[in-house]
């Protein structure tokens, strides 16, 4: 079995390696540059009397020194990339040793109304989200969380070829999240595209051509004034035209190219994400249709980004007042510029949304080969369509760690009802949430925390953590009843799997034991399948009269007045509860 902190270890020592080399090359090319800087100017210094080898060397030098600014730029590009690919590989290191609770909680992403968001640790610290998350971009995240969420049963056999397409591709995910990294955005995709939608355009179709010929004059004119001085004025006059002519459209273009200079970052980041997907090679179904949906002009879309990068970085130059005076003045260059972007944004604004998607999918994505890369001792749940609902050998919670964790064989038939009872802190919460985590992992094309699996693909509904609202002016009884009519509603739609936490927690014992006794009965006539955690010993005698209930429990056991738990789930009803012994060990009473 392959063990990924090796793989990890080893690429941090050749970026590490990269990093040092690329350093050093920095160095030399800044000390040549120094040099190259200082010959140019004693040598323009002492030949100055002789102005045509003053200005062949200073000419020499410039050139020189723009080479070695170019190469220079084009080293520290890369030093960048392969520092980023340190942190990545320092990240993952860090993230196998336990230690990620400082990283995105993704609380923005939670909902006390979902399905089962809520319930399961599903974002917050130590949550799932938190330990499986990697993406780089804000809209990668949320399509991650939508994942996680989406509570899909479709397509899951094509979700696990992706997944495991991309589990064996390690360097091409830390290249693509390394590069995402690099470029930091100030405006997110879904406002790009907005602007590009709505903006209204303004540039004269005749602008297509009218600045080249406008150009053409102002080439003739400069030419003319400097054969006689005398026609200047001609060009003075000439100069004003251009300025009032750009004039006319001056505060459109200000509010064009206040927009461009916002987005112009994310087009350079998704041009170059593109450029990393398009030259890639996938097999899976569901990585090639991505991979499709970009490649569905002549020109690849990482070219046209550039293209519109381009274009907006054009624009951008006008901040310099000398080139946007003479610019405008006697090439149109703000009007021809404006007239490119508008171009563009007709020509692509209805399908960039699909480009950004095609990107979001991947960052996200990346991030389920990742966490599949990581656990190579995971299985992919072996999709079947029987009696079966989940058999799990040797199951266990993806978040605890694997010399701690103990793990439970789980069968439970479709349309059959699991009551697990148990002591304080034996397991039962942990355990709900393991088999959660099981039925959102499989139906995402995750591989699960077992030995083995076999999982006929269900939607998941929960009620595990209710609690009362002083805004709404609801009692914790009245919201975890809200909840459980929801559950009612939601399996009168189609089969969920259900489970619950020690339901009716807001009543008195006798209320809540007979309310939950007919609650179980309802749902085992609906021919719902599920678990629930009860404190309640009572509500397992619906075993007998019910042959789709059946009852587990967590033990726990009291040996020298020490309080012992092997969190291994048995058939049957416990007899051992803990409360009283642990309120008189903490001398409570």
């Amino acid at each position: 079995m392959k063990d990924p902190n090796n793989f990890y270890q080893h690429q941090l020592k050749i970026h590490q390696q990269s990093v040092e080399r690329l350093n050093k090359q920095m160095y030399v090319l800044s000390m040549l540059r120094l040099t190259v800087f200082l010959l140019t100017v004693a040598g323009v210094y002492f030949f100055f009397e002789n102005l045509p080898l003053a200005g062949v060397i200073f000419l020499v030098g410039t050139a020189l020194f723009g080479l070695l600014l170019v190469k220079y730029m084009r080293i520290k590009r890369k030093r960048n990339l392969h520092k980023a690919l340190v942190g990545i590989n320092e990240e993952e290191l860090e993230i196998g040793k336990g230690k990620f609770h400082h990283r995105d909680l993704g609380l923005r992403f939670n909902d006390a109304f979902h399905e089962y968001a809520y319930d399961i640790d599903l974002f917050g610290k130590g949550s799932f989200f938190q330990f499986l998350n990697r993406t780089r971009l804000e809209e990668g995240s949320e399509t991650l969380a939508h994942l996680l969420k989406a509570n899909d049963v479709e397509n899951i056999i094509s979700k696990q070829q992706a997944i495991q397409e991309l589990d064996k591709k390690a360097e091409w995910r830390q290249e693509f999240a390394a590069i995402a990294s690099l470029i930091k955005v100030e405006v997110p995709a879904n406002q790009i595209l907005k602007w590009l939608k709505e903006h209204q355009s303004f540039v004269p179709s005749m602008m297509r051509w009218f600045p080249t010929v406008f150009a053409l004059g102002s080439i003739s004119l400069l030419i003319w004034s400097a054969y006689d001085y005398s026609h200047l004025t001609f060009l003075g006059y000439w100069l004003m035209l251009g300025l009032g002519i750009t004039g006319k459209y001056l505060k459109k273009i200000n509010v064009l190219a206040s927009n461009s200079d916002k987005v112009k970052e994310t087009f350079r980041q998704y041009a170059l994400l593109l450029n990393k997907i398009e030259n890639e090679s996938f097999s899976s179904e569901m990585l090639l249709a991505k991979q499709q949906q970009i490649q569905s002009h002549q020109e690849k879309a990482s070219a046209i980004f550039s293209q519109f990068s381009k274009h907006l970085d054009a624009l951008d130059n006008r901040n310099n007042m000398i080139g946007a005076i003479f610019g405008n003045g006697l090439f149109l260059t703000d009007l021809k510029n404006s007239y490119k972007i508008e171009k563009w944004i007709h020509q692509y604004h209805q399908t960039v949304a699909h480009w950004f998607e095609a990107v979001t999918f991947f960052d996200a994505y990346n991030s389920l080969g990742n966490f599949a890369f990581n656990h190579p001792g995971y299985v992919y749940p072996e999709i079947v369509d029987n009696r079966s609902c989940i058999k799990a050998e040797a199951l266990g919670h993806p978040l605890l760690p694997a010399q701690k964790r103990i793990d439970s064989d789980v069968e439970i038939n479709q349309e059959q009802f699991f009551i697990v009872t148990g002591a304080n802190m034996a397991g039962k919460s942990t355990f709900l949430r393991t088999v959660s985590l099981h039925i959102v992992m499989a139906n995402m094309g995750l591989p699960v925390c077992a030995k083995s699996s076999q999982y006929h693909p269900v939607k998941l509904i929960t009620s595990m953590r209710t609690s009362d609202s002083l805004i709404d002016d609801s009692s914790y009884f009245f919201s975890e009843l809200t909840r459980l009519k929801f559950i009612v509603d939601a399996i009168k739609e189609q089969p969920y799997f259900i489970i619950l936490d020690e339901i009716l927690k807001g009543t008195n014992s006798t209320d809540k034991a007979i309310g939950s006794k007919k609650f179980v009965e309802k749902l085992v006539a609906s021919d719902a399948t599920g678990i629930i955690a009860t404190h309640d010993l009572s509500l397992c005698e619906i075993e007998k009269d019910l042959e789709p209930v059946k009852n587990y429990y967590f033990d726990a056991q009291i040996i020298n007045e020490e309080l012992f738990f092997d969190y291994k789930l048995k058939k049957g009803i416990c007899q051992n509860m803990n409360a009283s012994f642990l309120l008189k060990k903490m001398e409570i009473v």
